[in-house]
């Protein structure tokens, strides 16, 4: 989620904040290195987020690991197989709604 300067101000006001409860930066670095989410991907959306990924069948169905930060950490054909991954490297696997 995006906040502009107009909706940020709304937001602590509403909420009574002062200034924001982290910096942008702090945002950024949570859950890194304990969590990561799932996501499907086409072979094209699997192309753009690994580029050094070459010869990707088009008729497949890909799953993405990445880190909470939306890194990519493995892509597979099996989304088991990135559920495992992700407990094999201790990460947490938020659920995405």
């Amino acid at each position: 989620m995006t906040i502009d300067q107009n909706e940020s101000t709304d937001y602590q006001f509403a909420f009574g904040l002062r200034e924001p409860l982290m910096s942008d930066e702090e945002f950024a670095d949570l859950g890194q290195g304990e969590w990561a989410y799932i996501r499907p991907l086409t072979p094209q959306q699997a192309r753009a987020v690994f580029p050094t990924v070459d010869d990707l069948p088009n008729d497949v169905d890909l799953y993405a690991l990445l880190a909470a930060d939306g890194s990519p950490i493995v892509l597979t054909d099996d989304k088991g197989t990135a559920i495992s991954h992700a407990m094999g490297d201790e990460l947490e696997i938020a659920h995405l709604h």
